[in-house]
């Protein structure tokens, strides 16, 4: 900020690329001192502060203003209008947070039933665009230090409860050094970035780290991508971005919309990394993304498979700059059976793409669950970490810090996290198959439920897209294989058609028999706010009754092979 305090920070794109705010380092600098006055009236340092905003310019200054306050920045994703605000109250008492810092707004609104719960403890809130904040003269200089907590990052509970990461200044520091490093930022890259800022690729890669380096970025809501995903492409083609990423599903929404008079209209050739990472990352995605946009400059070398996680700070390992997809074609069964070989016919066999190598500031091992012995190179076990960038436990939650964060290898006193990831090393290369808690075992054999819900994904237009959740369920004494569907609001015929040919392509590609099938409307399988399936949730509401299916007994569908255009 004191070196170039007129040069742009953060643009914030609209429904327009056109509707840009931007804001600079010194506005940024002047507002949150002024926000960070008026915290420091309230609260005391250490105090926890909720923040919730929808993405924007108010979030980053709040976010800042914590920092420059000696706090601690809480973020929360913001529900429309009418929405549960459960998971807001359930952060906030986490938390114990002292202060909920929103819009004046929002703020209003506390007086509505839907907020009383959050008001009885004594909460305090704060309107961030108050025309009456004290002026940023107000502000003292916090005393930090490089451990001193910055961040609860509330883990997005795809797979159990929510819970709040405790990362310090440090951590943020040091994962963003490790980011400029694999990534090549510097002052002369150019961000776009449409991911969630309440999340760990959202804050730490698309918010802290280009902040860090000193480089601008273009800001665009998770909403405005979904509702039009190619208006990212063409983002990246007005600003000259360097640098973007998401998750998979982000690029495979960008080739379903993709139409060759738009693909003409943009030019990707700036385009340096193309992060992905945060949900398992599909071959066959990024080789249709490559061959869709190479008309539009898109080279492969950019995309950079990752892998990391809240525990981490973000960032864990990566591809090298400009490397490129690393794949390989390994065996449905042996992977089944807890290792890698070759497959035996084009049906046995799948890819694992590459997540990179470690990044030299910390250690990545793969270590048997149960033994807790460091496995050898073509073996399947449970991820662990070990470094400086690793989170220093959940906050208030002990026992779940001590199993998580406090792990020992035979001979080796270095502390360790165990990530609750399924991953297999081969020439330092680690790829991530998937999720202990989410591993479907029936008949002593693993199923990854991803490998089971992409083979349900692309059978019919009906189907909607990212709308299949896979998971087993103890039933009549015995363990079964449930599958949930969405199914697209125009279709509401052919059950039978839909349920035939699902089961008949599990059966064929995976030699499974679905014990429960169940068709659902739109919207109904539980997802995180960045998108991910929490299938344990969808689970639980499946048991409870809870989940809106479809009607039975329609008329049979015609048949069609899906369009994905």
């Amino acid at each position: 900020m004191d070196e170039s305090p007129d040069n742009t920070a953060f643009g914030f794109i609209g429904n327009v690329l056109d509707d840009e705010v931007l804001i600079t380092y010194a506005e940024l600098d002047r507002k949150s001192r002024s926000i960070a006055a008026n915290l420091q009236q309230m609260a005391k340092a250490g105090d926890r502060v909720v923040l919730l905003f929808q993405p924007g310019a108010d979030y980053i200054c709040a976010l800042m203003s914590c920092f420059y306050a000696g706090m601690i920045a809480v973020p929360v994703y913001a529900p429309r209008m009418n929405a549960s605000y459960e998971r807001v109250l359930q952060v906030t008492q986490s938390a114990n947070a002292s202060v909920l810092m929103s819009t004046r707004q929002v703020v209003l609104q506390l007086q509505d039933a839907a907020w009383q719960a959050l008001m009885q403890s004594g909460l305090k809130t704060l309107a961030s665009d108050d025309e009456h904040l004290l002026p940023e003269s107000e502000w003292k200089r916090p005393e930090l230090r490089p451990d001193s907590l910055a961040v609860l990052q509330y883990t997005s509970g795809s797979t159990g409860v929510p819970k709040g990461v405790m990362l310090t200044h440090d951590h943020l520091i040091t994962n963003s050094r490790m980011i400029a490093r694999n990534m090549a930022c510097n002052r002369e890259s150019v961000g776009v970035i449409w991911l969630p800022p309440y999340h760990d690729m959202g804050l730490i890669g698309g918010i802290l780290q280009p902040m860090y380096t000193g480089f601008p970025v273009h800001l665009m809501s998770p909403a405005t991508f979904l509702q039009r995903p190619m208006r990212w492409l063409e983002a990246i083609t007005k600003f000259g971005a360097t640098h973007s990423a998401g998750p998979n599903f982000g690029y495979e929404h960008c080739v379903k919309r993709a139409r060759p008079e738009i693909v003409e209209t943009l030019d990707l050739s700036t385009w340096q990394v193309a992060g992905n990472g945060a949900e398992p990352v599909r071959a066959e995605t990024l080789r249709a993304f490559s061959e869709t946009f190479a008309p539009a400059g898109f080279r492969s070398t950019a995309f950079m498979p990752c892998y990391g996680m809240a525990e981490t700070t973000l960032f864990v390992t990566g591809m090298a700059f400009q490397e490129g997809v690393h794949s390989i074609a390994v065996s449905r069964t042996a992977l089944s059976q807890g290792y890698i070989s070759q497959p035996v016919s084009p049906e046995d066999s799948t890819d694992l793409v590459s997540s990179g190598r470690a990044n030299p500031e910390v250690r990545v091992a793969v270590v048997h669950p149960d033994s807790l012995q460091v496995l050898p190179d073509g073996q399947v076990g449970e991820i662990w970490i070990s470094g400086a960038t690793v989170a220093a436990g959940y906050w208030e939650r002990p026992e779940d810090t001590r199993d998580a964060f406090h792990n020992h290898l035979a001979g080796d006193a270095t502390p360790w996290l165990r990530s609750g990831d399924l991953g297999v090393m081969q020439e330092q290369h680690l790829y991530v198959t998937g999720r202990i808690k989410d591993l479907i075992i029936l008949r002593g054999q693993n199923h990854y439920p991803h490998d089971l819900e992409k083979t349900v994904n692309g059978l019919h237009p009906a189907i909607r897209a990212q709308g299949v959740a896979a998971f087993s369920a103890d039933l009549a004494d015995a363990e079964q294989l449930v599958m949930v569907v969405e199914i697209d609001r125009k279709y509401r015929e052919g059950q039978d058609f839909l349920k035939a040919i699902i089961r008949d392509a599990i059966s064929k590609h995976h030699q499974l028999q679905i014990d429960q099938l169940v068709l659902v409307a739109a919207g109904e399988i539980s997802k995180t706010s960045s998108g991910k399936i929490q299938r344990l949730q969808t689970r639980k509401r499946w048991q409870a009754g809870e989940l809106a299916l479809l009607e039975e007994n329609l008329s049979q569908m015609q048949t069609g092979a899906r369009n994905d255009a």
